[in-house]
C-alpha cells in the first residue's frame, strides 16, 4: 500500500477484520477510478466455466482496468463481490483466498461480499466492481 498516499482505518480496540480493512482513507491529489460489475469472462465475452474460473476472471478483469488507469493492487480502496451462492463462496473460500493473494498480493481494501438472486449475465456465477485511487 502507497505508506504516505493512504491509510487503514482500523480501529485498535476492535478485534481485526481477516481479509479486508475496515476503512481506506484517502488524501486529496489522487484519480478516483470507478470499476464497473465485471464477470467471469475474458476479452472476447467468453464466460468461464465453474466459480473458481469465474472469480480469478473477473478479479483479473478488476485489476486489467486498474493496470490500464496506470495503477496496481495497492490503489484499490474498496471491492464488493456479488455471489449467486454464498454456499459455493465457502466451500472455495480457501482457494478464493489464494487466488486472491495471486492476483492482488497481501494487499486487503475494504470489502463485502454479497448474494445476490441473479445477476444481468445469465450465466455469471460472480460479479465484481471496485473503487481505486491512482496517485
Amino acid at each position: 500500500m502507497h505508506a504516505k498516499r493512504m491509510k487503514i482505518i482500523d480501529p485498535p480496540d476492535w478485534k481485526r477484520p481477516k481479509g479486508y480493512s475496515n476503512g481506506i482513507l484517502c488524501p486529496p491529489g489522487g484519480s478516483l477510478l470507478f470499476i464497473s460489475g465485471q464477470v467471469g469472462w475474458d476479452k472476447n465475452e467468453q464466460m468461464q466455466e465453474g466459480f473458481l474460473l469465474q472469480y480469478r476472471q473477473a478479479l483479473g478483469n478488476v485489476m486489467r482496468i486498474v493496470m490500464e488507469a496506470g495503477g496496481a493492487a495497492t490503489d484499490i480502496t474498496r471491492l464488493t463481490f456479488y455471489v449467486v451462492d454464498k454456499r459455493e463462496y465457502f466451500t472455495h473460500i480457501i482457494e478464493v483466498g489464494k487466488i486472491y493473494r495471486e492476483i492482488m498480493g497481501k494487499h486487503f481494501p475494504a470489502m463485502a461480499v454479497l448474494e445476490v438472486k441473479s445477476l444481468m449475465e445469465e450465466s455469471a456465477l460472480i460479479e465484481i466492481e471496485g473503487t481505486a485511487v491512482i496517485y
